[in-house]
């Protein structure tokens, strides 16, 4: 009895009589067990699989076939989103493709188009100057698999450096639509047009804003080099902004071409002639820009550049959609202006080799170069591509000049590299003033 009184009493305090009903309390009260020990045992008999598979026996031979298909059906789903999550992380990094473009120099609606029809993701980054994406390559690993060099010095430097992958053309099959004589003009740089494709091209030039120029200087020759490299027109232009651009590559040669000399000149005279040039209008120039011409053109924020074709034609085109009197013009001076190709290129240690491939195949398309030709206002090497070019661009000589005008333009070639390392000596020397 005094057993009997414990268990009902520690059974009363939890609330659980209800669950001691019937066989349980009998097995107690005979036995004189622990009420913890039949609970022990209790549970189990619940567990056993004896138990389990009674119960199942107990249901209809098509319902137990139901439950083994379901449970099968559900564990062989689990199984393929687990491998499904496993595999989708890899081939969703396949589908990358880093690019490394000029600034303001495609179209976004081809990028758009590429990740839609090749389901893959482009990440996008620009430069602004020839000497920060040489400098990105010749690092090594730059992660990129696609980037844009201007045929030289760049292209061909990285050529010999072996920093880019050659090209198999037969995975390119809109490789046909490249103009053959503009191909052939690279070839120098790139025998055989192993390493790259025309992009683009263009010439750097004069970006004038005509009015404020005939303000301050109406004699000013807005047909030569002279406005700008003779100190006379550039001291009285000074006040309503020159700028240069912060590209010796561009520079030095264009100088020495003004001077009556060959564009690769490697004599220190020449150089020495140059620096001298530059250095007596140094102090009436604002700045020297990298990719930052346009925009003040556009605004009217300077009067005078020397910047490169295309980028003159777009901020004239800015300029009258902004309605605020400024108008822009592109000029080819009498002495020659250089004449640069901007190349498709994969690098050599590039991660997604063969979705370059693709993208070079789908940008060389005439509609997409034509769509990319109307957005940059920068020609490209598709002929194909003409017939969906706006017209107001065909007849823009800054866009397609005249045959005239292609006469006066001049390619640069390669230069050894003592007269390299010179030559950025000496563009330092000047962008410093001297000092």
């Amino acid at each position: 009895m005094a057993t009997t009184a414990a268990v009902t009493g520690t059974l009363s305090d939890r609330g659980q009589t209800a669950a001691w009903r019937g066989g349980a309390w009998r097995e107690v009260a005979r036995r004189g067990m622990a009420w913890r020990e039949v609970a022990r045992r209790r549970l189990a008999q619940r567990r056993s699989p004896a138990r389990g598979r009674s119960a199942e026996r107990r249901l209809p031979a098509h319902w137990q076939w139901l439950s083994f298909g379901r449970r099968h059906a559900i564990r062989c789903a689990l199984l393929g989103l687990t491998l499904f999550a496993m595999i989708l992380p890899a081939e969703a990094q396949q589908r990358v493709l880093n690019v490394y473009n000029w600034t303001d120099y495609i179209d976004p609606a081809a990028l758009r188009r590429f990740e839609k029809a090749f389901n893959a993701k482009v990440n996008y980054d620009e430069f602004d100057s020839l000497e920060t994406l040489e400098a990105k390559m010749l690092a090594g690993h730059s992660g990129y698999d696609i980037v844009v060099p201007s045929d030289e010095p760049s292209f061909s430097r990285l050529i010999k450096d072996g920093a880019l992958a050659t090209i198999d053309h037969a995975q390119v099959p809109n490789w046909k639509n490249l103009d053959p004589v503009l191909m052939q003009r690279v070839s120098a740089s790139d025998p055989g047009n192993a390493h790259g494709a025309i992009y683009l091209y263009g010439s750097t030039g004069l970006g004038i804003n005509p009015a404020r120029i005939r303000a301050l200087a109406p004699d000013a020759p807005l047909d030569s080099w002279d406005v700008l490299f003779q100190p006379k027109w550039a001291q009285k232009l000074a006040s309503c902004g020159i700028v240069i651009l912060d590209s010796e590559i561009d520079v030095i040669p264009t100088v020495l071409r003004y001077l009556g000399k060959s564009q690769d000149s490697t004599s220190a005279a020449d150089l020495a002639a140059v620096e001298q040039t530059l250095m007596a209008i140094r102090p009436y120039i604002r700045n020297f820009a990298s990719g930052g011409a346009l925009e003040a053109l556009a605004t009217g924020q300077i009067c005078l550049a020397m910047d490169y074709s295309g980028d003159v034609a777009q901020a004239a085109e800015r300029a009258a959609q902004a309605h605020q009197g400024v108008t822009v013009q592109y000029v080819i001076p009498k002495e020659g202006a250089q004449i640069g190709f901007d190349m498709l290129t994969i690098p050599a240690d590039a991660p997604h080799k063969a979705l370059a491939l693709q993208f070079i195949n789908f940008l060389l398309q005439p509609d997409v170069m034509a769509g990319i030709t109307n957005v940059t206002r920068y020609p490209n090497a598709v002929p194909a591509s003409r017939a969906m070019i706006r017209p107001s661009l065909l007849n823009n000589p800054a866009v397609y000049p005249a045959p005239a005008e292609q006469a006066r333009m001049f390619h640069i070639g390669p230069v050894p590299l003592a007269a390299e390392r010179a030559r950025t000596r000496m563009w330092e020397r000047v962008k410093a003033g001297g000092q």
